[in-house]
């Protein structure tokens, strides 16, 4: 048993950490880091504010921060996370999206109304007048979402900062006649800007490695977040009725809903003497983390991810509404950062100061080298399952 463990093991009983490390591991910004010592419950009720030391130290080794500018940056994102809602509506019928950009802390608004700006400018957001709209962009990657991809092709999200449609091929596939005719085809679906990835994703399930989260047969996922009743994690790891056991091999409940691929994302009912809390483990690294809510950070906001083989690490929103084309077949809907992830990590929780943000599906690249990587988001979870989140 490691001291973590250990040490809950004689404040708490063995089930409430096993159900505390499932909803845990899906309430925090970076990958499964916080520290211990402590139970959970009560570590949990000392913090106040989303910049936990653990956070504010993960976002400066990833993001090379120090420690005000990680804090400033927090309070920028929140503030244009509140702004979002009123700059689209101040935008109407012409809004192109929007994104955070870190070097002014301000949220940026796309237009393709000039005579929009002072409207949007009021609410609070930066306004950049381009061609064309979200609607007209989203058209394109729906009419594009109808082709079957070859595996070469990796993704494809709208990006309002370059106003297009990105479709991500894998760099060592870009000469295939199969990409060719795709992004040939998917040019003719609207404004496309192709762009290379090294590597195909993959979803990042494990076979059995001893002592992490949970296991559902020879699988090893991460929890995500605690949902009254259960949690939630990734499509992948396990489909509906199967059984799922903890870190210690004890019976924690089943899968009551389970959609992978097209979607990845899934819920596991908690009984047998484990319960939820809103709170993300630290491992031993970070302090343990409050989940306070889950309104939805934008493309450029800081995130960070808990998962039970790399634990915590942090990054960038890159896209959302992204497809994502793994082998299994396609997933729409993610969103894509720059947090790395390996094996085992899938399910994990993604984080954004102190709002869920969703669970990690897949990706490319590894935490030694870098990569990216993807997450089915919280809120579309919580809609069809009919789920509540568990907050503090």
């Amino acid at each position: 048993m490691t001291a973590l463990r250990a040490n809950l093991a004689a404040t708490l009983v063995v089930g409430a950490w096993a159900t505390m490390g499932l909803a845990t591991a899906s309430a925090l910004p970076v990958a499964a880091d916080q520290p211990v010592g402590t139970s959970s419950a009560s570590r949990a009720g000392a913090v106040d504010e989303p910049a936990s030391t653990g956070l504010l130290s993960a976002m400066r080794r990833d993001l090379g921060l120090t420690e005000n500018q990680a804090r400033a940056r927090l309070a920028a994102e929140k503030t244009a996370t509140a702004v979002q809602g009123k700059a689209q509506r101040a935008a109407g019928s012409s809004y192109a999206g929007s994104w955070f950009d870190p070097a002014t802390g301000k949220l940026n608004v796309a237009v393709t109304d000039g005579r929009r700006t002072g409207a949007v400018e009021a609410a609070g957001a930066s306004v950049r007048v381009v061609r064309h709209s979200a609607r007209q962009l989203d058209a394109a990657k729906a009419r594009i979402d109808t082709m079957s991809a070859p595996a070469g092709v990796s993704s494809w999200h709208v990006d309002p900062k370059a106003n297009r449609v990105v479709v991500d091929i894998v760099t060592s596939a870009q000469d295939d006649n199969d990409v060719r005719a795709f992004v040939a085809k998917a040019r003719e679906a609207g404004p496309v800007l192709v762009k290379r990835t090294p590597e195909a994703p993959r979803t990042f399930a494990a076979g059995t490695v001893g002592g992490d989260p949970y296991y559902t047969g020879n699988v090893r996922c991460s929890i995500g977040f605690s949902v009254h009743g259960g949690f939630v994690t990734a499509g992948h790891c396990g489909q509906a009725g199967a059984a799922v056991s903890g870190w210690d091999r004890s019976a924690i409940g089943n899968f009551q809903g389970s959609s992978f691929p097209d979607n990845d994302y899934a819920w596991v009912s908690v009984g047998n003497g484990w319960w939820t809390v809103p709170v993300v483990l630290g491992w031993g690294t970070v302090s343990d983390q409050l989940v306070r809510g889950s309104a939805e950070a934008p493309v450029g906001a800081s995130i960070c991810r808990s998962g039970s083989t790399t634990h915590w690490h942090c990054g960038n929103v890159l896209a959302k509404n992204e497809t994502v084309n793994y082998s299994q077949g396609a997933v729409h809907q993610m969103t894509k950062t720059s947090v790395c992830a390996e094996p085992g990590d899938s399910g994990g929780s993604f984080i954004s100061g102190d709002q869920a943000q969703g669970v990690t599906s897949g990706g490319w690249g590894n935490c030694s080298g870098g990569g990216e990587t993807w997450h089915q988001p919280i809120n579309e979870i919580l809609n069809r399952y009919g789920l509540t989140l568990h907050t503090a």
